[in-house]
């Protein structure tokens, strides 16, 4: 009980490290993971196997993708491009990127969509001499709530479909229509909430109207080496359940092919990974698979649902609302792992139809993602990409805007699933 309560201890005590925001928050994890380890909290070796190098492997990979993709120009191009079909009005684009990353998130990994559209952001941005912030909290946003509506989309509903009978056509079948609602109405508040930072001088809008998309192609050699490198990767990410790899193996010969065809020194190329985010993530890792190791994730699923004593909507309404809170402070992929065998024995131990609370689940930890800086893996990494371009994204500004998102969409969440899942 005591390495119970230690460890939640630790826990609240990092996240408000990183609230507060004195110290670098890569630094914070890796303390907090190092000092568990010390106290005995988790072995070593149980600390390793709580990193998740899938994603670990998933993120280094695209980012040497996408790094070299970028030298040649295709960001520009796309930017200009983008920003010229918009009418290069701030409030169009944001609303064009914000719909482009939902549904790019999911078809792809959102991690690998954020790598793409934030370069593209930059260069518009700068462009037009505004903050970067709405388009980035609106990209982070949006690539949460589109990847939830695909079994591809967000590692949580690859982890549900592979634990059940679910394929791609189910997802898409029972979670397109509220993800589309929840899009719709997100962009619509967003676009509220920033409509006074969503202006540029007419001469900036004129300027980027006037700009010729194919002059930012720097080498088109390049180009076409990585268009199709990206190409292959992301049909292995399609068929990576067929092929038998996981995404991070896809991701990394993607990444090892593109190295070899561009001729890039390999220093070089390393140099475009970020590494403060990877190394962020192996920390919270540990300090979560602390949580899990010392039971803390599941004494809080088994009382939850406990609760709901073999009520279908009761049991259902606690599994997407737990599951939101607990991915808005938690990463979702150990909490899923940890409900989906309790999930499993709910089924066993009671005649309810499981579908349902398989579809709360995943709203629940896909959507709850938005709520906070480290809810999803597509936040920190947006956060970690603006860093280098000098943008600071503080945990507490993103919180007073993900966390009341996050709240609506569950809620709008709740609706459909009362309306044709839980009855």
């Amino acid at each position: 009980m005591f390495s119970f309560w230690l460890s939640v201890i630790i826990f609240l005590a990092v996240y408000a490290m990183i609230i507060v925001e004195k110290f670098h928050r890569t630094v914070i994890a890796l303390v907090g993971a190092t000092v568990v380890i010390a106290l005995g909290l988790i072995s070593q070796k149980d600390a390793i196997n709580a990193i998740d190098f899938n994603t670990i492997g998933l993120l280094v990979g695209m980012m040497i993708i996408v790094g070299i993709t970028r030298r040649s120009g295709v960001f520009g191009y796309l930017a200009v491009k983008s920003a010229r079909l918009a009418g290069g009005k701030p409030i169009n684009i944001l609303i064009a990127l914000g719909l482009i990353t939902a549904v790019l998130s999911a078809f792809l990994d959102n991690v690998t969509t954020v790598l793409l559209i934030v370069p593209v952001t930059y260069v518009l941005t700068d462009r037009l001499e505004i903050s970067p912030i709405p388009f980035l909290f609106t990209e982070i946003i949006c690539s949460n709530v589109g990847g939830t509506a695909t079994l591809i989309g967000d590692p949580p509903n690859i982890m549900i479909g592979s634990a059940t009978h679910l394929g791609f056509t189910d997802f898409i079948a029972n979670l397109a229509l509220p993800v589309i609602v929840i899009l719709i109405a997100t962009i619509a508040v967003l676009v509220l909430i920033y409509r006074k930072d969503l202006f540029a001088e007419e001469e900036k809008i004129q300027s980027i109207m006037e700009l010729d998309e194919k002059e930012y192609i720097k080498d088109w050699a390049l180009l076409k080496k990585s268009l199709i490198i990206l190409a292959l990767t992301v049909t292995g990410f399609f068929l990576h359940q067929a092929l038998n790899l996981e995404s991070a193996t896809i991701a990394m010969l993607g990444a090892a092919f593109l190295m070899l065809v561009s001729l890039e020194e390999p220093e070089d190329v390393l140099l475009l990974v970020e590494w403060p985010t990877i190394f962020f993530f192996v920390g919270l890792f540990v300090i979560v698979g602390t949580l899990e190791a010392n039971g803390v994730i599941e004494a809080l699923a088994q009382k939850a649902l406990a609760v709901s004593d073999g009520n279908l909507m009761l049991t259902g309404a606690l599994i997407l609302w737990m599951s939101a809170i607990a991915s808005a402070f938690v990463d979702n992929i150990p909490f899923v792992a940890t409900m989906i065998p309790l999930l499993h024995s709910v089924g066993q131990a009671s005649t309810m139809p499981m579908d349902p609370l398989w579809w709360s689940l995943a709203l629940g930890a896909c959507l709850g993602g938005n709520g906070t800086l480290i809810g999803a893996s597509a936040n920190i990494t947006v956060a970690g990409i603006a860093e280098r371009h000098g943008t600071i994204i503080k945990f507490v500004d993103y919180l007073k805007i993900g966390f009341p998102l996050m709240l609506m969409s569950v809620a709008m969440a709740s609706v459909y699933l009362y309306l044709f899942q839980w009855r």
